[in-house]
């Protein structure tokens, strides 16, 4: 990318949020915070700033362990569920491969913790290369998976093109023992 730099970054704000903007809309997947600093000649935190700054404008940027990106389009892909799962940290990549080698995408992960109530991750995971760069973040990280704080039962928000891949993502999970039925019991 080429830096777009103006004599006074902080004078530009306005158009450099508007550009930040438009090259989220082109890009169509995560481009790094870092990147977007290059791009546009400020420090890393300008444009943590200009991210947040949009946000509370209720533009839909996402940030992502990839980088940011504009939430898809409503109506992209028109079929939306919510799935109950449970499992042990180690079987996350089984289960996020599993989903998205149907097609299916998946949107983020919610637990419910006993003292802040919903926490919700996004993920944005459509493809096995999705899950494989969020994978080794995780593992480079070292961090914990929000479903470590509710002995790994969590929600996630799932999208398709069809109610039949939906229905479809459920009997996957089901078949591997994730899925959550009758009561709150994994089969």
């Amino acid at each position: 990318m080429t830096p777009l730099r103006t004599t006074d970054p902080a004078a530009d704000t306005p158009a450099r949020r508007q550009a930040l903007l438009d090259l989220l809309a082109a890009e169509g997947g995560p481009v790094t915070g870092d990147a977007l600093a290059e791009r546009f000649g400020v420090s890393r935190q300008a444009i943590v700033h200009d991210v947040a700054i949009l946000r509370a404008a209720g533009e839909p940027i996402v940030a992502t362990i990839r980088g940011y990106l504009l939430a898809p389009a409503a109506g992209r892909l028109p079929h939306r569920a919510v799935v109950a799962v449970r499992h042990r940290p180690d079987a996350a990549e089984d289960e996020l491969l599993a989903l998205v080698d149907l097609g299916v995408r998946v949107i983020d992960v919610t637990v419910e913790h006993p003292l802040y109530g919903e926490l919700r991750g996004e993920l944005h995971l459509a493809s096995p290369a999705d899950v494989r760069a969020w994978v080794q973040a995780t593992r480079r990280s070292g961090v914990h998976l929000l479903s470590e704080l509710t002995e790994g039962v969590h929600l996630h928000t799932l999208e398709a093109p069809s109610e039949e891949l939906l229905g479809r993502a459920r009997t996957v999970l089901a078949e591997r023992g994730y899925l959550l039925v009758d009561g709150g019991g994994a089969r």
